[in-house]
C-alpha cells in the first residue's frame, strides 16, 4: 500500500531522514518504534504531507503523493490522528467530528454510526466541548474525526500518550478491530513496548532518521530492542 523509497527531509538547516526506505502492505497494522529524536514523528508528517520532503519518493497504492498537500491525500483515504490530538477545543464533540466530513469522496454529511459505535463516549458528550473532555476522551475524539471519512489508511502517532490505562486498553481494542475485522490498514508511531506486541502484525525500528530493521512483530528480539529501544 506504501512505497517510501530513499526519502530525504531536513528541518532547518538540520537533515531528519536519510535514505529512508519502507514498504508498507495493505491490510498490516505496523508500529514504528525507536528512541526519542529518530524521525519517527517527521516521517508520519511527511506521509501526511505536512512536511515536504527534501527528495525521494512516497506511493500510496502505487500513485506518488509526495507533492500533494495533506488535504489531497485525506480525498485519497489517508486518516491521521497526530501526537498531542490536536482537537478543536472550543468547539463541540460533535462540530470537531463535522470537520473531517468534506475529505470524504461521497460527500456525505452525516458522521458515520461506526464513530460512535467504537467510542460511545463521544456520542454520550456530543454537545460538550473538546476541551473538556480529560485526555483520553479527546484521544478517542481525535480518532474518531479520523475514522469519520472510513480511511483505507489510518496512521497515528504515539495514540496512548499521557492516556490512562483502561482508556488505552480501548484504544487497543479498536485498532484490532479495524485492522483485523475490517482490513483497515495500519501505521503506528508507539513507545509502548506491550501495546505495540499486541496490537502489531509489523515493526520497524528506526535510528538516526533510518529504518535499521523491519520484520513481523514476533521477530522483534530482546536483542534488537536492547540494540534500539532500550534507554
Amino acid at each position: 500500500m506504501i512505497a517510501i523509497e530513499k526519502v530525504n527531509q531536513k528541518y532547518g538547516g538540520t537533515q531528519i531522514l536519510w535514505e529512508l526506505d519502507m514498504q508498507i502492505a495493505e491490510g498490516s497494522c505496523t508500529c514504528i518504534m525507536g528512541r526519542n529524536g529518530v524521525g519517527k514523528t517527521t516521517l508520519l508528517k511527511c506521509l501526511m504531507g505536512l512536511l515536504p520532503i527534501s527528495s525521494g519518493d512516497i506511493r500510496y497504492r502505487g500513485q506518488a503523493i509526495q507533492g500533494q498537500p495533506a488535504e489531497s491525500r485525506a480525498h485519497l483515504g489517508v486518516g491521521y490522528v497526530p501526537q498531542g490530538r490536536d482537537i478543536f477545543p472550543l468547539l463541540t464533540v460533535e462540530e470537531n467530528l463535522l470537520t473531517g466530513l468534506p475529505c470524504r469522496k461521497d460527500r456525505s454529511k452525516k458522521i458515520p454510526d461506526k464513530v460512535f459505535e467504537l467510542f460511545p463516549v463521544l456520542a454520550d458528550m456530543l454537545h460538550r466541548r473538546g476541551g473538556d473532555l480529560s485526555g483520553g476522551q479527546q484521544q478517542q475524539l481525535a480518532i474518531g474525526r479520523a475514522l469519520v471519512i472510513e480511511p483505507k489508511l489510518l496512521i497515528l502517532d504515539e495514540p496512548n500518550e499521557g492516556i490512562q490505562p483502561n482508556i488505552v486498553k480501548q484504544i487497543g481494542d479498536v485498532i484490532l478491530k479495524l485492522n483485523e475485522e475490517e482490513g483497515l490498514t495500519v501505521v503506528l508511531v508507539e513507545q509502548k513496548l506491550a501495546f505495540a506486541r499486541r496490537v502489531g502484525k509489523e515493526f520497524r525500528l528506526m535510528e538516526k532518521g533510518r529504518v535499521v530493521a523491519a520484520g513481523a512483530m514476533d521477530g522483534l528480539s530482546n536483542q534488537l530492542i536492547n540494540q534500539h529501544l532500550a534507554v
